[in-house]
């Protein structure tokens, strides 16, 4: 294996890993929205991120012959910006939405980040998108609007699948602000989204009269957010490097699909045929999203190697 696919592997590897650690979030967010409010929920597990991983960077800090990480400068300053403030946005929608939908069904919605990952790559960042990934996109889109709607005769969509799908799209751009950053240290990146995106969620939830109801519940909550937010948002921003932003979001769609199972077996409810329908659908567009690769993958070289 020579080094340019050992280094797609391991960044195959860290996606799939950013992946299983935030399979935990639906099925544990749902349980815990019992105890704590949405807006509160949402600053906790960022704060759980950042206060996680807090000891890692200090022991990395006084550890000698440590490797150096680029540091951010005020070039990535608009990125950054942008990038905490999506995180405020997107996981306050998320919760929202998991009030009101099964947490097996939010769960595959998540899915729908590859699609929103990769069109706003294409749109904005100009990112390419080969034939194959527009097709697992049609797959994914087409999964998503067999989940989102409850009633076909009337074609109304579901309140709860809506909120989580804009999540999604803040996710989306939050991807790709991301990789902008990515070059640069992956601790600083999860210290910055923890802190000051789960400050501001905090601050925003005391605001408007949210109050968590029993003590432990913010114990449990940080701990979600250390593993749902802190490790995997640090291996995600490593696997971002080797991959861009619509390719480790095609092979972080394995997330959804652990995420459901967990809660079939947490929550035992057994769903209906539709959803068994978006499923399969689901993961065909899945796969086709997770065997892309890149069109044009000397540029993107290129790219990375000028933002290094």
């Amino acid at each position: 294996m020579n080094e340019k696919n050992r280094a797609t592997a391991g960044g195959i590897f860290l996606a799939v890993l950013a992946a299983a650690f935030y399979a935990i979030n639906a099925p544990c967010s749902k349980i815990l929205l019992d105890y704590m409010p949405s807006t509160l929920m949402a600053g906790f597990l960022y704060l759980g991120a950042g206060l996680g991983m807090a000891p890692v960077a200090l022991i990395r800090k006084l550890k000698k012959g440590a490797p150096q990480e680029a540091k951010l400068t005020r070039a990535e300053l608009p990125y950054t910006v942008a990038m905490i403030l999506l995180d405020i946005a997107a996981p306050i929608c998320l919760l929202f939405g998991l009030k009101t939908t099964s947490a097996a069904s939010a769960s595959l919605l998540n899915n729908f980040e590859i699609v929103a990952t990769a069109i706003i790559s294409l749109a904005i960042f100009r990112e390419k998108i080969s034939p194959r990934l527009w097709c697992g996109i049609l797959f994914v889109t087409l999964a998503c609007i067999l989940l989102s709607v409850e009633d076909f005769s009337q074609l109304q969509f579901s309140y709860g699948s809506l909120f989580i799908l804009l999540a999604c799209v803040c996710w989306g751009f939050e991807n790709n602000c991301t990789r902008k950053i990515s070059s640069k240290d992956p601790l600083q990146i999860v210290l910055l989204k923890g802190v000051f995106s789960g400050s501001a969620s905090l601050v925003i939830g005391l605001a408007i009269g949210e109050r968590t109801q029993v003590l432990w519940s913010v114990i449990a909550v940080l701990g979600v957010g250390l593993v749902a937010y802190g490790l995997s948002i640090f291996c995600y921003v490593y696997a971002q490097r080797t991959l861009g932003a619509a390719r480790t979001s095609a092979y972080y769609a394995v997330s959804p699909f652990i995420g459901a199972l967990l809660s079939l077996l947490v929550f035992r409810d057994l769903p209906d045929g539709m959803y068994f329908a978006a499923l399969a659908i689901m993961a065909i567009g899945a796969w086709l999203c997770a065997k892309d690769e890149p069109v044009f993958p000397h540029k993107h070289k290129k790219e990375s190697d000028k933002e290094n």
